[in-house]
Order: structure tokens, then C-alpha cells, then sequence
């Protein structure tokens, strides 16, 4: 199957309304599980580096941005554990309908699937069949414990935007960013089609990535030219 994102009946649009309801995720608590979901990876980690390009990075002697001042209250938690625990699902694939997955479910059940619906329409029970590629990314978020610098979103454009109006938006694939694609090799966050984590850049004008609702509706680790990455979002790292 071709990957795609989610454009729910109507088609979404981003209201004042709805950039208020998004950006209140940063303030909501973290993950249901924290960092009991990467109890697991005993792997000597190496710290990555700053997540944040120099188009977000800011002077020394500035404000942080949002997501940095919500990371201050969560579980320390490092680009590559998001990996290991991201690539720990690699292999769970979506039932004939297109859904049954367990980010499916977890959508379903969280106050955001009510606020999302509520934003473009019809009711949470039109996630179980859905695109579920920027599910996968945000449930990642939630079980890792940094939801909050992570963001929630069924639709991917606007998970996009939520990164570019918090101010952790730019152009350079690190490990741990979550990556967002045009097909037809846009930059625009409102051509947006799909969505995943940049596992590491190949440095020949490729990426290995870790994606959901991919290849055949699969969690699978896949390699994307950069031409046709729109851009890319910066949770808040550790290290």
C-alpha cells in the first residue's frame, strides 16, 4: 500500500480553536508508561546531538522555547532510546481493514482523538481504520514518557505545525527527528503526506528512517531520498 496521511471528512483546517487545543498538549502530563517502556535497552548509548538547527536555535541569552521548559518536568530520555523503542514495533502491521493496531487503539482511547474529532469532524471511532503513520509517532511519544515535547496528532500536518509554531521546525535530518514527507518533494507543511523518526543520515542524500503504515501497512525501518522530506520536528532530547 502507498503510505498516506490522514485528511478526515471535511477536509481538517487549522482554527484558532484548534492551534489553542494542540498547543495545550504541552502542558498535559507525560506518558502512560515513562521511562518503564525503555527498561529494556541495556545498549551503551551514545548522547546525540542538539536536536534544534541553527533556524531554531536560539541566543544565549533568550527564552527557551515551550517544549524546552516542559522537558524540564519529564523523564530524562535520549534520541536513541526513542529509536530502540520505536524499532522494538517493527514488524506490527495493520489488520485487512487498514487499522487494529495498537496505536490505533491507544488513539482511540486518549482525550485527544475527542479533541481532534471535535476539531475535523465525525467521531473518535473514525481512527480505527485510519492512516496511522502519525499515530505510531505520537504513541512513541506517550510511551516513552515526552509526550509533551513529542505532540499528538492523528493528522499529520498539523502534528507538523505544532513543531514549526513551538519553534522546533528546520531542515537537517538528526537521529530522533520526526520526519515529515511530500511525495511530490514540497516544503510545505501543508503538502505534508507521511511521517516518521530519521534513524540516521546516510550522508548520500538518503535517510534511514523507522515508519508506520508503511510498505504494506507495516511498522518497517525504510530509506528515503531527502528530496522528499518537507522538513523535520525536534522533540526535546536529553544529552
Amino acid at each position: 500500500m502507498t503510505e498516506h496521511r490522514l485528511t478526515p471528512t471535511p477536509t481538517p483546517t487549522v482554527s484558532r480553536l484548534a492551534r489553542i487545543l494542540l498547543g495545550a498538549s504541552v502542558v498535559l502530563g507525560a506518558g502512560v508508561l515513562g521511562p518503564a517502556a525503555l527498561a529494556d535497552d541495556h545498549t551503551a548509548l551514545t548522547p546525540p546531538a542538539d536536536t534544534r538547527t541553527a533556524e531554531v536555535s536560539q541566543d544565549a541569552g533568550s527564552a527557551r522555547t515551550p517544549l524546552e521548559i516542559a522537558a524540564q518536568r519529564l523523564p530524562k530520555v535520549t534520541a536513541a532510546q526513542v529509536l530502540n523503542l520505536a524499532a522494538q514495533q517493527i514488524g506490527v502491521r495493520e489488520n485487512s481493514m487498514g487499522g487494529g493496531t495498537k496505536f490505533h487503539q491507544w488513539y482511540m482511547s486518549s482525550p485527544r482523538a475527542q479533541e481532534t474529532a471535535a476539531r475535523d469532524g465525525g467521531n473518535v471511532y473514525g481512527y480505527a481504520n485510519a492512516p496511522w503513520c502519525a499515530m505510531f509517532v505520537s504513541w512513541v511519544g506517550e510511551m516513552a514518557g515526552i509526550r509533551p515535547t513529542m505532540g499528538w496528532d492523528a493528522y499529520t500536518v498539523t502534528h507538523a505545525r505544532w513543531f514549526a509554531e513551538n519553534g522546533h521546525w528546520g531542515t537537517v535530518p538528526t537521529p530522533g527527528a520526526v520526519v515529515y514527507f511530500d511525495w511530490e518533494g514540497g516544503k510545505s507543511i501543508d503538502g505534508i503526506d507521511h511521517v516518521g523518526f530519521v534513524k540516521h543520515d546516510n550522508g548520500d542524500g538518503t535517510i534511514t528512517t523507522i515508519e508506520g503504515n508503511t510498505g504494506n501497512g507495516n511498522v518497517e525501518q525504510r530509506i528515503r531520498p531527502v528530496s522528499q522530506v518537507a522538513g523535520y520536528g525536534y522533540p526535546v532530547y536529553a544529552g
